[in-house]
């Protein structure tokens, strides 16, 4: 009896649990590295059109064959490291920006003053709370790090006798509602337009009325589920609040002058750097190089000592390592394939069957693959890494633009975000706020396929006007 019982503890303790994001990634890695043994090695002919490298459709041609070994394995990740180097920065000085402007507490400030100017107005504090938290997942201020922001989600629930769902949806929703489209996001759009040679937020235009669309459908949506709530409290899906415990003190963080500044002063900063990338032809580089004045001048308007300036700033950073280097790790998949000669062979199997649907269908299926791909790799910088390099020439040879191919990889990842299981981002917001992911699924699925279904209509009209440029 005693042997079964320690038998059935330990099938207990070896619980099946998903594998992380970078051992998938090295499973992935793997099996490029056995595809080396089996794809037929293959390139295209390139051309260089406007200073942009291009594929040209119909030159497909059998390659000489050349296998990785066990070595190129570790190389490669050492190669993808150093090749990703920009974007890397990049990911760790916009962490580290946002660590700084986040400690000042004029997020949070800014959020609950908000808050108290709204009291009474239930519609305009759920609009007011969600669209600024949407703004921050579009410029990529707000979206790993929403999840402690989840807790003053569920202060203004409690506040106004909701569930704690609206908490996570005033605050993990509304900022992927922005993510999704990611008009200034630097860890997605930035990196898929870099990748895929296009100017550095170019097409922001677009994006912007996509933007609106979402999140204005997004706030709705929350709103006639709280109104429900307001109405009749048996209507939640979990049970409203406990208001027992409320206090005023919850919703007094200062706002302050300084505060203000700082606010002001970030969201003229990336104005003026939206301006730069037009007038001035800012890269990658000169964005990470601006994160870090940004972070800099945030600090010292908030009249932070030095030393703990110093300290915050890479503490933002090393809250980012976790996804940064999981750029280098998908470059090294990519470098894999290309040194073996196989990647041009895996665009061209992709756009064999995609040639024979219209371009409009063709949009579609990137973005459901790339829907897909999310499940397994969560992380949208990972996921541009390796998505994009294969996108970008397979648009060029099924007659979309680059442009397009960027968005259908942007709302793959961003939409599913939301709902997968496999998103850490998402799992621990409900961790936070005592929500099960059976019950948020639920009163997700039906926001999500309206995000599925504006997508839909924004692609169709991309492919259909030549979104460009290029």
């Amino acid at each position: 009896m005693t042997t079964t019982k320690t038998s059935v503890e330990t099938k207990k303790k070896r619980k099946w649990e998903m594998p992380d994001t970078y051992v998938i990634l090295f499973l992935v890695l793997l099996l490029a590295v056995i595809a080396t043994y089996i794809t037929p090695a293959g390139s295209f002919q390139r051309e260089v059109v406007d200073g942009v490298e291009r594929v040209i459709p119909n030159t497909y041609s059998k390659a000489e064959s050349n296998p990785a070994g066990f070595m190129d394995i570790f190389l490669a990740l050492q190669s993808g490291m150093v090749q990703s180097g920009s974007l890397i920065f990049l990911v760790l000085f916009a962490g580290g920006a946002f660590e700084v402007i986040d400690r000042t507490g004029a997020i949070k400030g800014g959020i609950l003053k908000a808050v108290n100017q709204t009291k009474g107005k239930e519609f305009w504090l759920i609009a007011v709370i969600s669209t600024l938290f949407a703004l921050g997942g579009a410029v990529g201020a707000v979206a790993n790090s929403v999840i402690p922001f989840v807790a003053i989600g569920l202060i203004i629930a409690r506040a106004l006798r909701l569930d704690a769902i609206v908490a996570v949806a005033i605050t993990f929703g509304a900022t992927f509602a922005g993510f999704n489209v990611g008009f200034l996001n630097p860890y997605t759009v930035g990196i898929a337009q870099s990748i895929a040679g296009l100017p550095l937020f170019s097409g922001m235009a677009f994006r912007l009325i996509a933007f609106v669309v979402i999140v204005g459908a997004t706030i709705y949506y929350t709103w006639r589920y709280a109104k429900k709530i307001l109405a009749d409290p048996s209507k939640s899906l979990i049970g409203i609040l406990d208001t027992n415990n409320d206090s005023n003190e919850e919703l007094l963080a200062p706002f302050t002058v300084r505060h203000k500044l700082i606010l002001s002063f970030v969201g003229l900063a990336l104005l003026f750097f939206v301006f730069a990338t037009i007038q001035f032809k800012w890269s990658i580089d000169h964005m990470a190089a601006f994160f870090i004045i940004i972070g800099l001048v945030s600090g010292i308007i908030a009249g932070m000592n030095y030393n703990k300036l110093t300290i915050v700033f890479l503490e933002g950073c090393q809250k980012l390592v976790y996804g940064a280097m999981i750029i280098g790790v998908a470059r090294a998949i990519l470098i894999i394939m290309e040194d073996a000669h196989i990647l041009d062979t895996t665009v061209n199997a992709l756009a064999t069957p995609l040639e024979n649907l219209p371009p409009v269908l063709a949009a579609l299926g990137m973005f459901l693959a790339n829907a897909a791909l999310n499940f397994l790799v969560p992380s949208g910088s990972g996921q541009a890494m390796i998505a994009m390099p294969i996108l970008t020439p397979l648009a060029d040879m099924i007659g979309i633009t680059r442009q397009v191919a960027v968005q259908a990889f942007q709302f793959g990842d961003g939409f599913t975000n939301s709902i997968f299981p496999t998103s850490g981002v998402l799992m621990a917001s409900l961790a936070i706020a005592g929500v099960p992911w059976i019950k948020w699924a639920k009163w997700m699925l039906p926001l999500f396929l309206i995000w599925c279904g504006i997508a839909i209509v924004m692609l169709v009209i991309a492919v259909l006007i030549g979104w460009g440029p290029f």
